[in-house]
């Protein structure tokens, strides 16, 4: 269980910013109140998906999508991070507490596709190096390819000694 903390709207403007221009389905682990995968559809990102488990959170969704004209076109499921398979995502947008990092680092890089981009916002993943980031203290989100990201964890466990 992850505690509820909306994402502010510079936070959440940052986040989406280093997805323009991508292509493919996005998720929202951890969707929350919905806005971000609300604003990403809106940005041209499409299927845009929020996965959470609190039923209240998903009716707040379900509400922000009607109101922002999205009902029907964007999806709230009620399922569990860990057991949804995202090997066809492109897009995972992020924004949980660093104590769930690490397991979910080694989650997406068994499931995400190479040009598959992480972004996370509140808290980066400890292990990998950001491709870019954007925004400064709180507001700062950051943007992890996949590639990139296996590029540097093979040449990692190259150079260390057995």
């Amino acid at each position: 269980q992850v505690p509820y903390v909306p994402s502010g709207p510079q936070q959440a403007a940052n986040a989406l910013a280093l997805l323009r221009g991508r292509a493919g389905k996005t998720v929202d682990l951890g969707s929350g109140d919905g806005r971000l995968v609300v604003a990403a559809y809106k940005q041209g990102l499409r299927p845009a998906v929020g996965y959470e488990l609190n039923p209240w959170l998903l009716l707040l969704s379900n509400y922000r999508a009607w109101k922002a004209g999205c009902h029907g076109k964007v999806s709230f499921l009620k399922e569990d991070l860990w057991k949804v398979n995202l090997s066809d995502c492109y897009n995972v947008i992020v924004f949980l507490a660093p104590s769930v990092k690490p397991p979910l680092a080694a989650k997406l890089l068994a499931e995400l596709p190479d040009e598959a981009r992480v972004v996370a916002g509140r808290f980066p993943f400890p292990s990998w190096s950001p491709t870019s980031t954007l925004g400064q203290g709180l507001e700062q989100a950051w943007a992890y390819d996949m590639k990139e990201v296996r590029r540097a964890a093979q040449s990692g466990a190259r150079g260390s000694p057995v």
